[in-house]
């Protein structure tokens, strides 16, 4: 058998995937997998061992001819779609795969050979449900077995020498505990916790000088990560350092695998919903994820070591890259003095320092 399988456009998506990217590998154990994605996914995959070969493709119509001109040499007797687009059933197509299973969505039902529908409430409409469960409904539907809610991942020694490096220049290995706070979110500025915020948060964190606190961050989020330092140090925070910041200082290279190596060794994360909130799960790690504009229903993994906060406002959750009504209610009335009391109830042996002076 020679298999394609088509992975999710967004990074936390990819995370969500690989239970049933394990349950393909068990089920396929002596049969060729090619893994399709974006180059920025690949890099959250790296260092897995469910494919025999990972493909990235670009964006645009060239380069789905490109990509099915490659896989048409595979000969693929399976192509498995994750992700809803038409532009997926059609590379598939393109690429002369024999069977093609996917969700029959976005009118691309004729391309494939297996057109599996999509659940509904009674009213017809789709029904909110965990990406995870879809994903594991389609590995259930190829016969392999259940898939399970534990998501994986691996970081590579690159990216572990990376991250110690990070704790030895920052000397968190003196710290009793280190959060990690992840401000970023590619989706658009609805998922935003305001920037005050954070910087609050990270004075009551350290407040005790026992607790640090590492803001992650990409390159488009440098000067945000950047900014929240400033604000807590000039409220009197203790250790707080930006990941940005550190690489502009000859430190390690920004990139998803540091991002991995950090969340795999810190005591907490506390996130916006975007993808390396996946990656707390995939490391057993305690993680609070922030919600405002999305539905927690989609993205939910059952991690037993999760809290999901949301302010309930009338015109959400609205699932808009930016707030429609201009006032951004679903965060900015979510305040630091909850996320901070979640903290202590999620992991009890943090030193936070002062909780009942949290706004």
């Amino acid at each position: 058998m020679r298999l394609a399988v088509f992975l999710p456009n967004w990074i936390g998506d990819a995370v969500m995937a690989t239970p049933l990217l394990r349950a393909l590998r068990r089920a396929y154990s002596g049969d060729r997998i090619v893994g399709v994605a974006r180059a920025y996914v690949a890099g959250v995959l790296e260092g897995g061992d469910w494919f025999d070969e990972l493909l990235i493709v670009q964006r645009g119509w060239l380069a789905t001819a490109q990509a099915a001109q490659r896989l048409r040499k595979e000969r693929l007797d399976l192509a498995v779609l994750l992700p809803n687009s038409f532009r997926s059933a059609a590379t598939a197509w393109l690429a002369g795969a024999r069977r093609i299973v996917g969700y029959a969505r976005y009118g691309r039902s004729l391309l494939l050979s297996d057109a599996v529908p999509v659940p509904r409430d009674r009213s017809g409409k789709i029904a909110v449900q965990p990406v995870i469960d879809s994903y594991n409904r389609l590995a259930d539907y190829l016969g392999c077995g259940p898939a399970g809610h534990q998501l994986h991942l691996f970081t590579t020694a690159a990216d572990e020498a990376a991250a110690r490096e990070v704790w030895e220049r920052c000397q968190l290995v003196a710290c009793s505990a280190v959060v990690c706070l992840n401000p970023g979110g590619a989706f658009g500025t609805s998922k935003h916790w305001p920037t005050e915020y954070f910087a609050e948060l990270a004075r009551e964190l350290t407040r005790g000088g026992q607790c640090g606190v590492l803001v992650l961050c990409g390159p488009a989020e440098r000067a945000v990560a950047a900014e929240i330092v400033r604000q807590a140090k000039k409220r009197g925070a203790g250790a707080v350092f930006d990941l940005g910041s550190l690489a502009e200082q000859g430190g390690p290279a920004l990139g998803l695998g540091l991002t991995k190596a950090t969340v795999r060794r810190c005591d907490l994360l506390i996130t916006t919903d975007s993808g390396p909130r996946h990656f707390a799960h995939a490391f057993h790690r305690p993680v609070i994820t922030l919600f405002g504009p999305t539905h927690i229903g989609w993205t939910e993994t059952y991690h037993p070591l999760a809290i999901h906060l949301q302010r309930q406002v009338e015109c959400g959750p609205c699932q808009q890259r930016v707030c429609p009504q201009g006032h951004h209610r679903c965060m900015r009335e979510l305040l630091p003095g909850e996320v901070l009391r979640a903290a202590a109830s999620l992991v009890p042996s943090l030193p936070i320092g002062s909780r009942k002076n949290a706004s």
